[in-house]
């Protein structure tokens, strides 16, 4: 693995969906630096990306209400445990899980495994509210997907939160999860 600046140079065999995240991150002028590598699908995969990118890259849950009529997408340190009910008073929102792919495609335009916030830029009616762990907002750089496992993403924090979320119209909730 390698990291690179910026875009690929050659698109043959990205899926489109990546593409679009590295055209918007260009018009928005947002730096980031890639890597890419075989699917993504362990914590010890994951740990090598890391080490690659010099950055944790989040753990991004997509959770929703009993009812499925919210979804959040939650943004953590990798390394930290979730609890539901860590979350649930800060959000107001009781009986939180994982919400099914089907949404997770319906809304994101991205599959198990690919979680991303870059994926809110495909949320066009909104129906999907970003929560991050304070200590991923404190960070000064984050790592992420674009849309796809097979590649990572660095780029500093404050970009993605000053630039992008405000470019796909979506307003972040920071909440404060416990270390444990």
């Amino acid at each position: 693995m390698e990291l690179h600046h910026g875009r690929p140079q050659d698109a043959a065999g990205r899926e489109d969906k990546e593409m679009r995240v590295y055209d918007l991150l260009d018009s928005l002028g947002i730096e980031y630096e890639r890597t890419d590598h075989e699917p993504a699908q362990t914590m010890e995969a994951c740990n090598a990306i890391d080490a690659v990118l010099g950055v944790i890259i989040c753990k991004n849950l997509f959770l929703c209400n009993r009812q499925k009529t919210k979804f959040y997408l939650l943004m953590m340190p990798g390394d930290k445990p979730f609890h539901t009910k860590d979350l649930s008073a800060q959000i107001g929102s009781a009986r939180l899980s994982f919400a099914t792919p089907d949404y997770m495609q319906a809304f994101l335009d991205i599959k198990p495994g690919s979680v991303s916030v870059m994926g809110l830029m495909n949320d066009h009616g909104n129906r999907v509210q970003l929560l991050i762990d304070e200590p991923v907002v404190k960070a000064e750089m984050l790592g992420c997907h674009p849309c796809v496992n097979t590649s990572s993403l660095r780029m500093k924090t404050a970009d993605v939160l000053d630039k992008f979320l405000p470019a796909v119209h979506h307003a972040p909730i920071v909440v404060r999860l416990p270390q444990e």
